[in-house]
Parts: structure tokens; sequence; C-alpha cells
């Protein structure tokens, strides 16, 4: 199964996250409006990921022979469900310049938490599961 456009998207977003961390240290308020500019672009491009992944990634992974990546499948589905909802949630509430600037520390708390698990997905992705995908 060719995953080369998943593995690119994961690329675009660390580099997302990576964007949002380096302009949360040069500082929240100074920084709202660029922030809430990269919220909403993380937010297409996880979307977008996470619509291709339900629509091709795993239903054929369920319609193959390996009943063990199947399986792998299911479990990375399910989990990516409450990240998801987790991360839409944020993006809704702070994609906006104003409410960035005016709640920072808040922002800060829900990024660190947010932003944390969902760069561990991709990493556990990166080295798990795309892994055994590309394998078979």
């Amino acid at each position: 199964m060719e995953i080369d456009r998943f593995k690119k998207q994961h690329v675009e977003i660390l580099q997302g996250i990576a964007t949002l961390r380096k302009l949360a240290h040069a500082g929240i308020e100074v920084n709202a409006r660029e922030i809430a500019r990269q919220v909403q672009a993380l937010g297409s491009v996880i979307t977008l990921h996470l619509a291709i992944e339900d629509r091709i990634l795993y239903p054929s992974l369920q319609k193959g022979t390996d009943t063990g990546l199947a399986e792998m499948g299911k479990v990375y589905q399910e989990d990516m469900k409450g990240i998801a909802s987790s991360f839409i949630a944020f993006a809704r509430k702070w994609s906006v310049a104003k409410v960035v600037a005016e709640q920072a520390e808040a922002f800060r708390a829900e990024a660190n938490t947010v932003l944390k698990v969902l760069h561990a997905r991709m990493q556990r992705e990166n080295t798990e599961f795309y892994p055994a995908i590309e394998a078979v």
C-alpha cells in the first residue's frame, strides 16, 4: 500500500506543531494573530489527513489479508477518535487571534496538552504503524 501522502502530511503536522511551540515561546500575546492562523492551517491539514485515513487507509487494511494489520488499523482508528475530537475542539477555540491574546495562559495549557498527545500519536504512527503497513 502506498502511504507516502500520509507520511508527507505527518511532516506538515509535526512542522505545524513545532511552529506553534516557537510562536508560543516567543510570546503568545504578541504572536496571537500568527498563532491563530497556524492553528487554522494545522486544523486543515489534520482534517484532510483524518478524512483520507478514514476513507482509504483503514478500509484498505480491513479488506486486506493481513489480520494482524487489520486489527492494528482498528486500534489506531479507534484511538484517533478521542485525539481528533480534542484537537477539533482546540482548533475551534484557538483559531481566533483575539481569544488567543486574551487567554494566553489558557491557550498555553491547552496547547501543551492537546499538541503533546497529537505529537506522540504522529510519532507512534511513524515508528510502528506505517512501517508495519510498508512491510506487507
